[in-house]
């Protein structure tokens, strides 16, 4: 059925005309041209976000909304440590940076790179006080609180009285006629977190050996991985530190934040996009041009090359609106894949000289299509992984592929009609090699020689696949430089170890079970400070007690005002006519509390609202997680009053994070507080794509065998797709033998070996008397693949890497193993041929 097809398909081609088939093949280059063009002047770009190649994971709605939330807050922060070794020194350089950034700001208005610039806020403590004063009532430290629930109210007024006698205490007349005992101003330290940064003047500080660093944060408009929001933010910061650097020489500059992972990576991808794509195209000109000696060929393989890359870019730009700069990384591997055509037609030529050029793309085209088909169809496998970077090297490759064979098809007719040179010696090295190369292979052939074969492969095979090891971990897509890494590392030890990526979500039916959660939570995150498992939290535990915990203190402070006001009076000297002040005061305080609502209408109030989770975004007091200055949602109108689920949740941001596993533990038989770990469950989805990809290739080597054996028949198709099955099976032995993790990159780069090791396999199995031919084309192919994809292997990326290396394995081993089809396939006619003469 295939081959009457291909057969039919023939001969419709050559019946065409040459001139028409050109013509067409200049209307889809022309279309595609300006169908690009249209695209880019639409909107369409390029994107650097590595974040955008993760899998999508699946999610209850709260769950994605808490790391949406997340990801919103701490994605696109900046921070900059200024190191001196004086404080005032230090304190001097963070105001200069806030003023140059802050007048960019100003200049820019909208357009203004960073915003939010800040350090200490000196008026928080104060908007606070003016905040819970009016619920002092309601409001006990757990030491308070011990003692009046034991009665032992001499003891607050031992404490009171001692603070009286302070040269340095905040006791004044006005606070005592209202607090007494003077209780709340130890409540509202309380509010503020333990931590080893202090604040002056305005200006975050911490202590960096005998050095004082000053930190200035600030937010930036765009995503740092947009790059030319990366430009500008970087042009801002670079401006504000070369004032710094002016004013201050021996000031020591220290950075962390996502931008500058960003810009390291967008630099790297630009640099070997540019360094291992021109490596690429160099190797390939300086193949055609030694094999060929003549312009027409190097010409037409350029031909064959941009036509790839132009629909590559096409599809990619029309099925994604964007173009990943790793995409581009992966796709200069295309060059490699896409000359192949250009080979195979130009090493026929060189065969047979007589022959036409449109003659000699209807003797390939069958087998031509047929690797087409194959290796497109490796690329859809690529493309099921839930990767949408992935899935965009999948439509490249596979685009690229089909404009590499429709310029064959259709534009080589005519446009390669010109004589070759004399070609006789690329011929004749081939011709040798596959020679020697056969007469190795009958060596095999005996009992013994097939069964030490089989034994080395067995052995090789069995010891390296037994070492392979398994590494799923996301971190691997990039790794960034020390230069970034180790003055972040420093900056999150000045923090007390800053935020980590991983946090709590405690969820609950209502707002007052949610808020008793989290009182529930916070002992058990101290023990695990305690137990050096975790470095700090940030919960709204702190700031927004529940009903019933106001209600207990209120009850409790019933004992002062109620019971022992003469008392608390007549041992502190103060006038006894404040007592029906202060027990109205009391009274009246009863039914008032301190409520969400309200506390996010404050500044600090309005930077912890993306913590606060409500049901619904139209009836949340923090929106979706970004107030205005008026304390309304910020949300997008699209999601306002969208159906989030009936539960409230809150999240819990942890720093420093020590022993991940010992945290999960403590909350794992807990099913209202879930410890979310993006990098864990990605690289857990990895882990399970990387076994499904596994699998997908086995189905893809049974199927091609089926569709070979409609062709070929069983047996011949059998030795077709042993080669590529071996070439994997080798390929894994020797990445166990290496050390070489694996991970979900190397099996997509074995799903390629497949359809790249097809290829050659088709090739020898249809070479008939053209055994040189086809080797001289395996072999220029071979040489280009490994250009393209050994480069590959010598990228920073680790992921790249994996890839570049799995691929350059398995096609140096499909190379050497697939000319073996050649001996194989005339002993299988033999055989068929004896078989026919004795019946």
């Amino acid at each position: 059925m295939a081959s009457n097809f291909a057969a039919r398909a023939n001969q419709a081609l050559m019946q065409s005309s040459p001139k028409w088939r050109l013509a067409i093949w200049l209307l889809l280059m022309l279309s595609a041209s300006l169908w690009t063009l249209q695209l880019w002047q639409n909107g369409a770009r390029v994107q650097s976000d590595i974040l955008a190649m993760l899998p999508h994971l699946q999610q209850d709605k709260l769950t994605e909304r808490a790391l949406n939330q997340v990801e919103a807050t701490l994605a696109d922060q900046v921070y900059i440590a200024l190191v001196a070794k004086d404080e005032t020194k230090a304190i001097s350089a963070a105001k200069l940076l806030m003023q140059k950034l802050e007048a960019d700001l100003v200049a820019r208005g909208k357009q203004g790179a960073l915003t939010d610039i800040r350090s200490a806020d000196i008026q928080l403590g104060e908007a606070l006080g003016q905040f819970y004063f009016p619920h002092r009532f309601k409001l006990l430290t757990a030491p308070q609180a011990e003692a009046l629930a034991s009665q032992n109210i001499e003891s607050l007024i031992e404490a009171a009285t001692a603070q009286l006698y302070n040269a340095f205490s905040y006791a004044n007349s006005n606070l005592l006629a209202q607090d007494p005992l003077l209780l709340f101003p130890a409540n509202l330290l309380t509010l503020a977190p333990s931590s080893k940064v202090r604040a002056s003047q305005g200006i975050l500080l911490a202590n960096q050996g005998d050095n004082v660093a000053a930190v200035v944060m600030a937010k930036g408009r765009e995503s740092a991985f947009n790059p030319n929001a990366q430009l500008a933010q970087m042009t801002a910061l670079t401006q504000g530190l070369d004032a710094v650097k002016q004013s201050y020489p021996d000031i020591t500059v220290l950075k962390a934040g996502a931008l500058f992972h960003a810009l390291a990576a967008t630099q790297t991808a630009k640099s070997e996009i540019s360094i291992l794509g021109l490596a690429s195209l160099l190797g390939v000109i300086a193949l055609v041009w030694l094999a060929f000696r003549s312009v027409m060929p190097l010409l037409l393989a350029i031909v064959t090359i941009s036509s790839g890359l132009l629909l590559a870019v096409t599809f990619t730009l029309s099925v994604f609106g964007e173009l990943h700069l790793l995409t581009l990384v992966f796709g200069t591997s295309l060059i490699g894949i896409a000359i192949d055509y250009s080979f195979h037609f130009y090493c026929e030529r060189l065969s047979d000289t007589e022959r036409s050029a449109k003659a000699t793309v209807a003797y390939i085209f069958p087998t031509v299509t047929l690797a087409f088909i194959t290796s497109a169809l490796a690329y859809v496998g690529i493309g099921l992984a839930p990767f949408p970077g992935m899935q965009q090297v999948a439509i490249f490759c596979a685009a690229g592929l089909l404009g590499a064979y429709l310029t064959l098809i259709l534009a080589y007719p005519l446009l390669a009609g010109s004589r070759l040179p004399a070609g006789s010696r690329p011929l004749a090295l081939a011709g040798t090699y596959l020679s020697s190369l056969t007469q190795l292979s009958k060596r095999f052939t005996t009992p013994l020689g097939m069964g030490m074969f089989a034994l080395v492969i067995l052995v090789w095979c069995l010891v390296g696949v037994t070492k392979l090891t398994v590494d799923d971990d996301i971190r691997h897509l990039q790794q960034s430089p020390a230069s970034v890494t180790e003055p972040e590392n420093q900056l999150r030890q000045l923090l007390s170890g800053g935020t980590d990526n991983q946090f709590l979500l405690v969820r609950a039916p209502s707002e007052e079970a949610l808020l008793q959660q989290l009182e529930r939570v916070s002992p058990m995150l101290n023990a695990a400070i305690a137990n050096q498992e975790l470095g700090n939290y940030v919960s709204l535990s702190r700031y927004l007690p529940s009903h019933r915990k106001q209600d207990t203190a209120y009850h409790l402070q019933g004992e002062i005002y109620q019971t022992q006001i003469d008392t608390v009076l007549t041992s502190l000297g103060l006038d006894e006519n404040l007592k029906p002040e202060l027990q109205a005061a009391y009274l009246a305080a009863k039914t008032e509390y301190i409520t969400p609502a309200a506390f996010f209408t404050l500044g600090a109030g309005k930077q912890l609202a993306p913590l606060w989770l409500a049901p619904n975004e139209a009836n949340s007091p923090a929106g979706n997680g970004q107030l205005n200055d008026d304390g309304a949602s910020a949300e997008h109108g699209a999601d306002q009053g969208a159906d989030y689920g009936a539960d409230y949740g809150a999240i819990v941001l942890l720093g420093g994070i020590q022993q991940i596993d010992a945290l999960k533990a403590r909350f794992a038989h807990d099913e209202s507080v879930q410890l979310i770990d993006k990098v864990a469950d990605i690289s857990a989805v990895m882990g399970h794509y990387r076994l499904l990809t596994l699998k997908l290739l086995a189905l893809a080597l049974g199927i091609a065998l089926l569709l070979f054996s409609l062709n070929f028949g069983f047996k011949k198709a059998a030795v077709v797709v042993a080669v590529p099955a071996l070439a994997a099976l080798l390929t894994l032995a020797t990445l166990g033998l290496t050390g070489s993790p694996l991970s979900l990159f190397h099996a997509l780069a074995l799903i390629l070996v497949f359809g790249i090791g097809i290829d050659y396999s088709l090739f020898f199995a249809s070479a008939q008397n053209h055994g040189k031919a086809v080797m001289m084309a395996v072999f220029m192919s071979a040489c280009s693949t490994l250009l393209a994809f050994g480069l590959l292997a010598f990228s920073q990326t680790q992921a790249i890497h994996y890839f570049g290396l799995t691929l350059s394995l398995g096609i140096g081993f499909t190379f050497l193993l697939s000319p073996l089809i050649l001996t194989t396939t005339q002993a299988l006619t033999n055989n068929q041929l004896l078989t026919t003469k004795k019946s």
